[in-house]
This record gives structure tokens, sequence and C-alpha cells, in this order.
């Protein structure tokens, strides 16, 4: 038999020797361990977030349902967070840490901290791309009678599925939604939620189908009356209440109410805003409830916990478009970078190389410190200069480009495109250079949803929407809810409590400053741990199985 220091890297073995680790065997004690997980979209990430989820629990021993339930997160969450891109069919369009929690080497609890959803996905997708995978899943797994109780038609008639529907799919999309059912019965949802699950998903495909027109009074009305009242009953509102917040606004000025009328696209833009609303903020809540059923005992809070963390986050992106989500994304790469050249990972790289006797060109990584400073450095660092600017209602994304040009025009780390475009800017990244078009960057980052659309979604007869937006968005992006009270395990059957809403009295934090916070808290978590590393290398670009190129 053969010993492990004389076999490949594998990716079992380094599962392994992090359990090991954080056992104490072969270091002077217990100590937190993280396994970071790197490579382009498509590189295989993801798969082997679950094989090392997969590893670590059989190493553990684990027989008890909770480590069944571990098991099943990963479906779960892919249905709800991942996409067919141009470049990958199966890519993560969110970031996640999984911390999974351990007593005398056994798994007692697990934690999932999520990061940056791509929300736009939902009301627009590139040309050749998809939305969410659950959507799709829906049409293929529920049965007609289940189709006509959530009032769904048939995919190709809502324009959130804009790029078509690809029936050669049907079986494959089938069997995915009876995995994440089992999935879901197995970490402890109950049928209600689901249900309510459904609905909610239901109620944002035909929202996205509300066409708007201009009306008598120079003020947008509602032109599809049966496609208001249909997400009105999907939503649990009234639909002339619905009508309302969605074709005007009221401002409130010394003492006084103010009601505007909005043009047909700017209730287009209210419209989207909300289905992405809707669909994030359902996605946070069953991070939140996976959290909280997988949640160690008050048992075994008491005791001394190890935890072994693990990182699958959103791989370096270059399309043809960038936008503000490839610049979160892109961002996260350079943290991570700068997180590989404190520890030395390339080095380690090399040797290994030479250990193998892979034939290479040596490569010399430079301090990408001057990058991540452009980008979250006070006052004038990227980040910062887009806060402000979203803080001025009458800025566009021109003028925010502008201010980038005049603050950071002297950085040799930033320039404005050569081809002449007001609106776009390049940053040279450390794996090159990308050109950003700030298109929506202004909007992303505000992310705001009227009062009017909260309060009435606040007071829905769908409990499930209720709680989500009687919730509060963190500083870190994540999102908390209300008046839950925990007593021992009984949180993972009972439904979570509306609770009352709470209003911070802080000014809203925006998405990019919600990304820089949540960033800063993961790298915390990650210094404070021994750290492993998997590299993911792409085998192809053509998305295919077992091609071998010569």
């Amino acid at each position: 038999m053969a010993v492990k220091s004389s076999l490949a890297p594998h990716i079992y073995a380094l599962a392994d020797a992090a359990y090991q680790a954080m056992l104490g065997k072969g270091s002077t004690g217990p100590q937190n361990q993280c396994c970071v997980i790197s490579g382009e979209s498509g590189a295989g990430k993801t798969e082997s977030t679950k094989f090392i989820i997969c590893q670590l629990v059989e190493l553990s021993q684990g027989t008890s349902q909770l480590e069944q339930q571990i098991l099943q997160v990963n479906p779960l969450l892919e249905s709800f967070g991942n996409a067919q891109t141009l470049m990958n069919d199966n890519s993560s369009r969110f970031g996640k840490y999984i911390q999974l929690k351990f007593h005398a080497g056994t798994v007692v609890g697990a934690k999932i901290s999520e990061y940056l959803l791509e929300k736009s996905r939902v009301a627009m997708q590139s040309s050749g791309e998809e939305n969410f995978h659950i959507f799709y899943y829906l049409f293929a797994g529920l049965s007609q009678e289940e189709k006509k109780k959530y009032h769904l038609q048939t995919p190709e008639k809502y324009s959130y599925l804009s790029n078509g529907w690809d029936r050669r799919k049907q079986k494959a999309n089938q069997d995915h939604f009876g995995q994440l059912q089992n999935a879901m019965d197995l970490v402890g949802f109950l049928d209600e939620e689901q249900e309510d699950m459904f609905t909610i998903l239901s109620a944002v495909l035909t929202l996205g189908n509300m066409k708007f027109e201009e009306g008598d009074h120079e003020g947008a009305v509602i032109a599809n009356a049966h496609a208001s009242l249909k997400t009105a009953a999907l939503l649990g509102v009234k639909s002339d209440k619905l009508e309302e917040v969605l074709t005007s606004t009221t401002t409130v000025m010394r003492g006084s109410c103010i009601k505007r009328r909005l043009k047909p696209h700017q209730a287009q833009d209210v419209r989207d805003a909300t289905s992405k609303a809707l669909y994030g903020r359902l996605f946070s809540w069953i991070v939140n409830k996976i959290n909280h059923l997988l949640a160690p005992s008050i048992e075994s809070r008491d005791q001394h916990l190890t935890e072994i963390g693990i990182l699958d986050i959103f791989g370096f992106e270059h399309f043809e478009t960038n936008s503000f989500e490839q610049a979160c994304i892109n961002l996260a790469n350079e943290q991570l970078q700068f997180f590989f050249n404190q520890q030395h990972i390339f080095m380690w790289e090399q040797e290994e190389y030479k250990k193998e006797g892979i034939d290479w060109t040596s490569i010399s990584f430079q301090d990408n410190k001057p990058v991540l400073d452009l980008f979250l450095g006070k006052p004038i660092g990227i980040l910062a200069l887009l806060d402000e600017e979203s803080h001025f209602p009458q800025s566009t994304d021109e003028t925010f480009v502008q201010k980038l040009q005049k603050n950071c025009g002297d950085n040799k780390f930033f320039h404005i495109s050569g081809r002449g475009q007001i609106d776009t800017f390049v940053i040279n990244h450390y794996a090159g250079e990308v050109e950003y078009s700030s298109y929506g960057f202004l909007e992303k980052n505000r992310d705001t949803l009227p009062a009017g659309v909260m309060e009435t979604l606040q007071h829905s007869d769908n409990e499930l929407i209720s709680t989500i937006f009687r919730g509060t968005i963190t500083r870190t992006g994540t999102l908390a809810l209300q008046g839950r009270v925990m007593k021992g395990n009984q949180i993972r059957r009972t439904r979570v409590s509306k609770g009352r809403q709470i209003t911070p009295n802080t000014k809203k934090v925006t998405v990019g400053g919600q990304f820089k916070t949540s960033l800063s808290v993961l790298m915390e978590k990650m210094t404070a741990a021994s750290p492993h590393f998997i590299r993911c290398i792409k085998p192809n670009t053509s998305k295919v199985k077992l091609l071998h190129s010569y």
C-alpha cells in the first residue's frame, strides 16, 4: 500500500490533512483550519467543495441526521444560487464560506456565510445565458396540478426567461428538482415553507410580465391588468395597492406628503427592483434558515469547538462586457490573491511543480496591494467614490467615471478606455486588464426599493414574504430576521416569527460597502485559521468532459 506522501496531490488527502491538523495531531494542539479553493469560472471549485465536505463528514464518522443535512446543503444552494453562463453550465453566482463545527472530532454544526448574490440575473441575462437554475427546475418538476396552484404558465411566456427554454434539459431539470425537494426535506424545510418559496418564485416571474404605458395624466399605468391581478394574488397584496406603489412614489417634505407619478420606464425599474429584492431576500432567508437548522446545540456551544472553513468563491471574470458584479468579483479575487501572497502560496506551488517534474515557466508574482488600495482606499478609492456619487440623486454612471478619472487618473493601475467611450474604465488586475462598463453601477450600488413597496410587502398575506421584508439587511449584506426565539433545537421545526420591523438609525449601507465589510470579516476568519490550498485548473474552454488536447 502506498503512503500518502508518495501519492500525487489529492483533494481527499488535503481534507484529511486539515482534519488531522484541526485535531492537533502533529502540531502543538487543536487549531481552526480553512481550505481555500481558487480557480477561474468552470474550473471545478464547487465540485471540489462538495468532495471536501463529504470527506470531512466521512472522517468524523458521523451517522446522525446532522451529517446528512450538511451534505444536502450544497445541492440546495446550487439550485437557487447557480446558473448557466457562457463559461460554465453550473456557475456559482454567489460566494460562500462554509464553517464546519467539531467537538472531539465529530461534526456538531455548520454555518454558511454568503457573498454578493448576482440578483441582476433575475431580471436580465446576457445572450446565451440562463436565469437561476430553480426557475427551470420548477417547470420541469412540478405537476400540471401544482403549476396551476402556483399560476405558472409555459416558460416561454415569461420575459425574465428571455433566452428561451432548452427542452433537451427537461429530464435533467426534472431530476434536479427531485433532488432539491429531497434536500429541503432532509435539511428541515417545512412543507408550507416550500410552498411559500415556490409561490414567491412564481410571483417573481409573473411580476416581470407586468407592462406599463403612458396614462391620461402623464404617468405610468399598467397595460396588462391580468398580470397585475395575478401578481398581487401571488404576493398576497391588494392589486390596487400594488399598482399604486409600482407607478408612483411618495416623499415627505416639511410634514407634507407629495405623491409623484412615475414614467413607464421608471415604473419598469421599480418592477425589476422589486423582483430582485424578492429573490435576493428569499435566498438570504434560505441561508439564514439553514444556519439555524444546522447550528450547534446549546449543549455543544458550552464546549470547546474547533472548525474547518471551506471557501468557494467566484473565480476571476473577464467577459466582453463587465459590470458592477464583475468589479466586486474581481475585487474578491484581488483580496484572495493578497492572502495567497501573505501565505507564500505561490512559492509553495512552484516547489510542488519541481517535485512532480512538471515542465513550467517560472512566474514572478508582484504585490497586488496597490490594486486593493485603488479599490478600498479612503477617501478616493473606487468604492468610496462610488458611494459618494451614489448619494447624489442627479449623478449618472458617466459622472461617476468622470470622478474616477479626476481622482484616480494618475494611478498606473487605472485608466479610461482608449476607445473614446465616456462610460467605461480599465483596471489593471493581477490577472490582466479588464474594461468595465459603468452602466448600472450607481443603481446596483444603491440597491434601493421604494418605501411604498417595502411597506406593502411587509403586510403581505404570505407569511414568508412578510417575514423577509420585515427583516433588516446587515452591514455585511445578510438578512437579519427579527423576533426569533431559539430554545435548544426547536428552531429546526418551528416557523420563523414575523416579529417587529426595526428601523435602523444609521444611513443605509450600499452594496459596495456591504461587500467591502463582508470581505474584511472573511479575511479575519481565514487569517485566524491554518490554511490549506486547492488550485482548480480548467481543462478546456468547451465545457466538455474527457476532452483531450494535444
